[in-house]
């Protein structure tokens, strides 16, 4: 298994405070925070974990993490030129992935749960983790069966289709990278994720995993002020790294 930690992107929703940082080194509570997905991925004991950054701030996280030597995995980097989806980052991530494994993680999402263990566990297809939110219209959502099987996976619906939120961290075998490759741009201009997740899903490959604790995707003031508390109250006596 390997990682990737997806922190390219602006931020612009979070301006002034991303103006000259990247959001991903905002400090949350008494860290980083990108050392939050970053001990997910080591807590599941993946060792060679790729970071995907914005060209104008690849050197901040090259002081900020170095080789990986500090934290006892080894660190890759890649430049995003310009962000055009998060399945992008297959592609970008082709030769780190080879026919391995591979856990993606946003760098601006933050879970209380230890998914280790799910992670660990994963065998082949895909693997996602979703999360019942008041706010599902920033997020592609899970709409289930009366047995709680997934039906299909849609990326910011217009209408209401489900309050399960697809999180920000998928696990995938090798094959995600030629899927990624041969996606076609939304009306967003994007290779979006869902359409890598209802590849997946028709294929009946997909396993849809919800998650029990807190979960903040940290990409508005809002939820920044959230996760701030989240990882002051339950999280930072946890963390590894």
């Amino acid at each position: 298994m390997r990682g990737i930690i997806l922190s390219g992107g602006s931020g612009t929703r979070l301006r002034p405070l991303t103006k000259i940082t990247s959001k991903q080194l905002l400090p949350v509570y008494n860290r980083p925070m990108i050392y939050y997905p970053l001990n997910t991925l080591i807590k599941a004991g993946i060792k060679e974990i790729l970071i995907i950054v914005a060209p104008e701030r690849a050197g901040d996280y090259l002081n900020l993490l170095g080789s990986g030597k500090e934290f006892g995995v080894k660190f890759t980097y890649e430049i995003q030129d310009k962000p055009e989806g998060l399945s992008q980052a297959f592609i970008i991530a082709e030769k780190f992935i080879d026919s391995d494994h591979v856990a993606m993680i946003l760098g601006d999402n933050i879970f209380e749960d230890d998914l280790a263990d799910e992670i660990k566990g994963f065998k082949s297809g895909a693997k996602v983790f979703a999360k019942k939110v008041s706010d599902p219209e920033r997020f592609g959502v899970v709409k289930f069966n009366n047995q709680m099987k997934a039906e299909k996976i849609v990326e910011k619906p217009k209408e209401f289709l489900s309050d399960y939120a697809v999180t920000g961290l998928y696990v995938y075998d090798s094959r995600v990278v030629e899927i990624a490759k041969g996606l076609k741009p939304s009306v967003r201009g994007e290779l979006e994720i869902a359409d890598i997740n209802n590849w997946y899903l028709e294929k009946g490959e997909l396993e849809v995993a919800l998650i029990n604790g807190e979960w903040e995707d940290a990409g508005t003031f809002d939820s920044l002020l959230r996760v701030q508390n989240l990882a002051k109250e339950k999280l930072a006596d946890k963390m590894v790294i």
